[in-house]
């Protein structure tokens, strides 16, 4: 297989489609499975749901796992393509990202535990009807606040390709803009939801610039991919 260095618009396309895929997947997992099943104003509604459809769930947190598998190629060709403008942001850009993905991950035994509870009578025989309830509900709402724990870390990291981007010459500064743009809603979703969480739910649509933001990146690494010219000067000065 070629090298990155001189085909670079191979692995862009490749890490282009990955992050469409982990878009899409993120989708799914919030849209369809969590809100789908999750009545937070209604506990025993929600335990009902997880029983009538455990399936839905388990392939819900199966996806999102898959998330942060396809994350990491995504975080490597990214760093190998943005090392040229600086080698130290993109190496930090990089761990903020895989400390999100280690976050996101461990996670998601906090979604499984809903499930494993009800998929097992000895479990839910040692608690009341009413206990089971809140217990699947409050691990429901612990996985929001580590998914929202998880997007700190990446809206550094986002914080960090969007500079990159802007300041690379091979690719779009407004696609720089826009990364910036999306990191910051992260972070002040995520810091909203941990120190104001009454919040939460009047902020939380700020995150449609991060999605605004990500599938232009995306988009654009898939159909363009990087200005060949320049990244030929920048690689020759980095080497």
């Amino acid at each position: 297989m070629p090298s990155i260095t001189d085909s670079p618009n191979i692995y862009a396309r490749l890490a282009g489609l990955f992050y469409l895929s982990i878009i899409a997947l993120g989708m799914l997992g919030q849209l369809v499975v969590r809100d789908g099943m999750i009545d937070y104003s209604n506990a025993a509604q929600t335990t009902q749901n997880l029983l009538n459809a455990p399936h839905i769930w388990r392939l819900g947190a199966a996806g999102d796992v898959l998330m942060q598998v396809l994350d990491v190629p995504v975080m490597i060709i990214l760093y190998f393509l943005l090392r040229p403008v600086s080698k130290v942001l993109a190496t930090i850009s990089v761990a903020f990202n895989l400390a999100q993905t280690a976050v996101l991950a461990a996670n998601k035994l906090i979604m499984l535990t809903p499930a494993i509870i009800l998929s097992d009578g000895s479990y839910t025989a040692a608690f009341s009807q009413e206990q089971v309830n809140t217990q699947v509900l409050l691990l429901a709402d612990l996985h929001d606040y580590g998914f929202g724990l998880g997007l700190v870390f990446f809206g550094f990291a986002t914080i960090g390709y969007g500079t990159l981007i802007y300041l690379s010459g091979y690719l779009p500064k407004f696609v720089g803009v826009l990364m910036i743009i999306a990191g910051t809603s992260y972070l002040i979703n995520s810091f909203t939801l941990i120190v104001y969480p009454a919040l939460s739910g009047t902020v939380f649509p700020i995150l449609f610039l991060s999605f605004c933001g990500e599938l232009c990146f995306a988009l654009w690494l898939v159909v363009k991919g990087v200005d060949m010219g320049v990244w030929s000067k920048a690689v020759q000065q980095l080497l």
